[in-house]
């Protein structure tokens, strides 16, 4: 048996051992144009399609899969993102859900406020959750013409397979909106360092291929108008998502990021773990729209449903008793919560639970141990639970 020398021998990453000068090394890679036949030209090493001219091969099956296979090389063993030139072609649509979209964004405004944001200051953007279903509900039919584009479905398809779950948030980030941090995305971004950490090695692998991040562009984006900073090839490093909050690899992402004009119309497609952060907008006059894409893997789901709400109430009781009979230790509570509790945060409705001090709201995990730590009683966890299940609720 031969071992993987990139997997630390503990089976973990550790953000401590993250080595700068192997993911130099990784980022100084050049787009080997030998694996890109169909891509128009690359720009700062990322493959252009123009899907005008490739539209064609979309409609057959073998050449429709030729395109795809091509496209998840580049997100898993090459740069990790590529450009679709014009994926969105009916303009008029893009209008149309652009006049949408800020009739939500000036409702919400005066419903309460801007939106929280996973990694910019609030205020500096207006930010639309769920612009999926928001764009559905107001306007079918342009719901139907924006997302008939079958470069889309083939991108989408190409990397996480057929019966993909799209999901969708509207990021407008006016002149004067200041950066992102650098960050790798959902689901190991979307945790703290301590969380992150406590994922094995191989898990870290698994993440990117379960979600692929995108974007439609809603206008015309030059570079003064502060476009997405990427790193081509930062998504081969393995344990990024322990090194990414390091200050000298954002200082190192800051310093050989690259940025693309984009126009309306165009799509940009990425492999989650490559590094990445929205620019700043440098324009005097450019409001710069973007619907960001994050679609997910069919299997991302249990087999079965379970009513989890129901066993943490049953449960709650003769769990308070074991604690206060001094019966119930740290790892075994633990073990307990892990089999009856939703651990994690999302899917949730993020306009009615919000990111507000963190990355992702508080689970029913973290409810039930806190309920059964302070000895709340039944009905005040039932409460607590209940209300988590109404903020998540579509």
């Amino acid at each position: 048996m031969t071992l993987d020398l990139a997997v630390p021998t503990t089976g973990f990453y550790d953000e401590s051992a993250c080595d700068l000068a192997e993911f130099s090394a990784l980022t100084a890679q050049k787009t080997d144009l030998a694996a890109i036949p169909h891509a128009q030209k690359t720009l700062q090493n990322v493959p252009i399609y123009d899907m005008t001219a490739l539209s064609p091969m979309l409609g057959q099956t073998a050449s429709r899969r030729v395109l795809m296979a091509e496209w998840a090389r580049v997100l898993q063993h090459g740069a990790g993102v590529f450009v679709l030139k014009q994926a969105c072609p009916d303009h008029d649509a893009i209008d149309q859900a652009t006049a949408c979209y800020e009739r939500v964004i000036a409702a919400e405004r005066a419903a309460g406020g801007a939106a929280a944001d996973h990694f910019a200051a609030a205020g500096s953007n207006d930010r639309i959750w769920n612009s999926l279903q928001k764009l559905a509900l107001d306007s079918p039919a342009t719901f139907i013409r924006y997302f008939s584009s079958p470069a889309i479905d083939a991108a989408c398809e190409a990397w996480l397979g057929p019966n993909y779950q799209m999901t969708a948030q509207i990021n407008l980030v006016h002149p004067g909106g200041q950066a992102q941090q650098a960050h790798r995305d959902y689901h190991l971004g979307f945790q703290t360092a301590d969380i992150s950490a406590s994922y094995p090695a191989h898990v870290h692998d698994l993440s990117p291929l379960m979600t692929l991040q995108g974007g439609i562009a809603h206008c015309d984006m030059p570079i003064a108008a502060g476009p997405t900073k990427l790193l081509p090839f930062s998504q081969l490093y393995r344990p990024g998502y322990a090194a990414w909050r390091r200050d000298d690899f954002r200082a190192h992402f800051e310093a050989h990021c690259v940025q693309l004009p984009l126009e309306m119309g165009d799509a940009i497609f990425f492999n989650p773990a490559l590094f990445h952060a929205a620019g700043a907008n440098k324009s005097a006059d450019i409001h710069r729209m973007v619907n960001l894409l994050q679609v997910s893997s069919a299997f991302g789901r249990a087999m079965e449903t379970v009513d989890r709400i129901a066993i943490c109430k049953a449960v709650f009781p003769a769990l308070c008793a074991r604690m206060a009979a001094g019966q119930m230790p740290d790892d075994g509570l633990e073990a307990v919560l892990g089999a009856a509790a939703e651990g994690y945060s999302f899917p949730t409705n993020l306009d009615r639970d919000p990111p507000d001090g963190g990355l992702a709201p508080k689970t029913q995990k973290a409810i039930l141990r806190e309920a059964v730590v302070e000895g709340w009683t039944a009905q005040a966890l039932a409460e607590a639970l209940e209300a988590l299940a109404a903020r998540q609720m579509p």
